[in-house]
């Protein structure tokens, strides 16, 4: 299956570093609008809609993770960027993780929120595609919004609560079971080892659907990598705990990698010249 062109929303300036923003499963690029503005300041920020999701085309399933990183890849090609600061949450995670694996040269610095190299429970994953595939994406919704939100935070922001319910029971059908198929069989242990770009791995205390063994293991897995739990947050870290995330991802981003052997100072690159493409 070839890449599609996913439907994106670019912020800040051309000029500045980039940064591709990859949604979770059964989101849209709307879920990393608290980090935009912020983020937004220092760098050019890229949000799409995976395959499936929001306003991007829903090409037949089932999906394998490859198809999401061709997708990814793509859209940085279409949009001439040849390398990227990249972070993704959960499925976007995965493809991010992906990414850095397999196409190291395009991606600077990576961060990888409420994810997992190998989420497991086949069963679980097929069950779900089923049900979506014949009651439809409503049928979930507020089981997946309660795993996305704390109870203290659906309780005090009923708001924020019913909006991502709704965007939950907005998704394709057929786009959320297809991408449900791509993680049932995940297995991306193997490609930790190969990632070389500056990582952050974000886990959220109290995440039942990707608890933070998962990260602790990614971390574990890339070399040199940081970790970092975010307590009192469950799994759409970005909009649970916005402010958190949003400072983790800005501090990260805007770090300075030095050579081997070299010492910093004033005149050492930082990989934000590195991301500009």
């Amino acid at each position: 299956m070839g890449a599609i062109a996913l439907h994106h929303e670019i912020s800040g300036s051309p000029d500045a570093p980039a940064i591709l923003l990859l949604n979770s499963l059964g989101s849209t690029l709307a879920m990393w609008e608290r980090q935009v503005p912020e983020l937004a300041e220092r760098f050019l920020v890229i949000r799409c809609d995976s395959r499936g999701h929001g306003e991007s085309p829903v090409p037949p399933g089932p999906y394998v993770i490859d198809d999401l990183v061709d997708d990814a890849v793509a859209l940085l090609e279409n949009l001439g960027i040849e390398r990227a600061h990249v972070a993704g949450l959960s499925l976007g995670g995965m493809v991010a993780l992906r990414l850095a694996a397999r196409n190291p040269e395009r991606v600077a610095r990576l961060a990888l929120l409420c994810t997992s190299a190998h989420p497991g429970s086949p069963e679980t994953w097929a069950e779900r595609a089923a049900t979506v595939r014949a009651k439809g994406t409503g049928a979930i919704a507020d089981t997946v919004v309660a795993r996305w939100l704390t109870d203290a935070r659906r309780a005090s922001d009923p708001q924020t609560t019913e909006y991502l319910r709704e965007m939950i029971a907005q998704t394709p059908a057929d786009g959320y079971a297809a991408c449900c198929d791509a993680i049932r069989d995940l297995d991306l242990r193997d490609d930790l080892a190969a990632i070389t770009a500056p990582t952050l791995v974000i886990a959220a205390a109290d995440d039942p659907s990707i608890p933070p063994v998962h990260q602790q293991a990614i971390a574990a897995g890339i070399a040199g990598s940081r970790l970092i739990e975010l307590a009192e947050c469950a799994h759409l870290a970005a909009v649970d705990q916005p402010e958190a995330v949003t400072e983790a991802l800005v501090e990260h981003f805007s770090e300075r990698d030095v050579p081997e052997g070299d010492v910093p100072d004033s005149d050492v690159p930082d990989s934000d010249a590195a991301a500009r493409g």
